[in-house]
C-alpha cells in the first residue's frame, strides 16, 4: 500500500527490504516520517511519528481525528475547476497566509497532488513554492487515506528536531530514520523540505545518535545514498546495499545506489 501523500524519496519501492531489517518490536519510531510509506507497511503495536515539517504532521492529525469528514473536506479541492494554473497559485497563496488549521491541512494535500513532480519545497521564509504540475486529472487518494487512518489509531505524533525523537526511544524500541539524502556525485540535491537545509553536521549527528541508541538496546536502521560520505559516517554500522529505480531530479529518472545502515 502506498501513502496518500506524494513525497520526494518515498520508500514504497524498497519497503520490503526495510521491513526485513526492522523485523518486529513493540514500538517503531520514525524521526523523519515523511509520507509514511514505511509506517503503513509495518506492523508494530505502537508508533511515534515525527517530522520537522509541521504540514505533514497536521494532515496526519486531522486524518486521525476526523477521518471521514476530513477526507470529504479534502475531496472538494479535486474537482475540475481546481485543476488550473490560476486556481493552483491562488490556493497556494492562501495556504501560505493561513495558520495551521483544517483548511491548511486540506490545501497541503491539494498542493501535494497538484504540484510539480511530487515535490515538497519551501523557501527561506517558510512559504511553499512548488510550481503547478499540469496533470490532466490529479488522483484523489480516498482509499489510501482510509487505510492510513486505520493505522493512525496506533500512532502518536511529534513535530520536532530528529534528536528529540531519539530521546523518546527506550530499550527494545526500533528506529527507522529516512533523512534527507547525501548528494550523489555530479547531481544537485535538495534537502530543505521544511525551509531549513539538512547539512553534513546533521548527518554526523544522526550517525552519532544511532550509535548511542544501539548502546542502549535500541535498533536503528537508516536509509541513504551509497556514496563515500555515507560509507565513512556509517563505518561502524552493518551495511545492506540496494539498487533503487527512482527519480533523482525533476528531469531525470535513473537507478541509484542506496544503502541501509543498521545499528543493532
Amino acid at each position: 500500500m502506498k501513502s496518500f501523500l506524494k513525497y520526494p524519496g518515498g520508500k514504497s519501492k524498497i519497503v520490503g527490504h526495510i521491513n526485513s531489517c526492522l523485523k518486529s518490536g513493540e514500538k517503531l519510531i520514525e524521526p523523519f516520517v515523511g509520507a509514511g510509506n514505511v509506517f503503513i507497511n509495518t506492523d508494530f503495536d505502537r508508533y511515534l511519528l515525527n517530522d520537522i515539517n509541521r504540514d505533514v504532521i497536521e494532515v496526519f492529525k486531522y486524518l486521525k481525528k476526523e477521518k471521514d469528514s476530513f477526507i470529504a473536506y479534502c475531496e472538494q479541492f479535486f474537482s475540475g475547476p481546481f485543476n488550473s494554473e490560476d486556481r493552483y497559485y491562488e490556493l497556494r497563496d492562501i495556504f501560505n497566509e493561513l495558520d495551521y488549521s483544517k483548511e491548511r491541512a486540506a490545501l497541503f494535500l491539494y498542493l501535494n497532488r497538484h504540484g510539480y513532480n511530487g515535490l515538497c519545497r519551501y523557501n527561506k521564509k517558510g512559504q511553499y513554492n512548488v510550481p503547478f504540475g499540469r496533470y490532466s486529472s490529479p488522483y484523489f487518494p480516498e482509499q489510501e487515506m482510509l487505510f492510513f487512518s486505520s493505522k493512525l489509531k496506533r500512532a502518536e505524533f511529534m513535530c520536532d528536531d530528529f534528536g528529540q525523537a531519539f530521546r523518546r526511544a527506550r530499550k527494545g524500541d526500533v528506529i527507522y530514520a529516512d533523512p534527507p539524502y547525501f548528494q550523489l556525485p555530479g547531481k544537485k540535491s535538495f534537502t530543505a523540505y521544511s525551509g531549513k537545509a539538512f547539512n553534513m553536521s546533521d548527518q554526523v549527528k544522526l550517525a552519532t545518535l544511532s550509535a548511542k541508541a544501539r548502546a542502549r538496546g535500541i535498533k536503528v536502521v537508516i536509509s541513504n545514498h551509497d556514496v563515500p560520505d555515507s560509507r565513512k559516517i556509517y563505518s561502524d554500522a552493518d551495511i545492506v546495499e540496494l539498487k533503487v529505480r527512482r527519480t533523482i531530479s525533476c528531469a531525470e529518472r535513473d537507478e541509484a545506489s542506496e544503502l541501509l545502515a543498521i545499528y543493532s
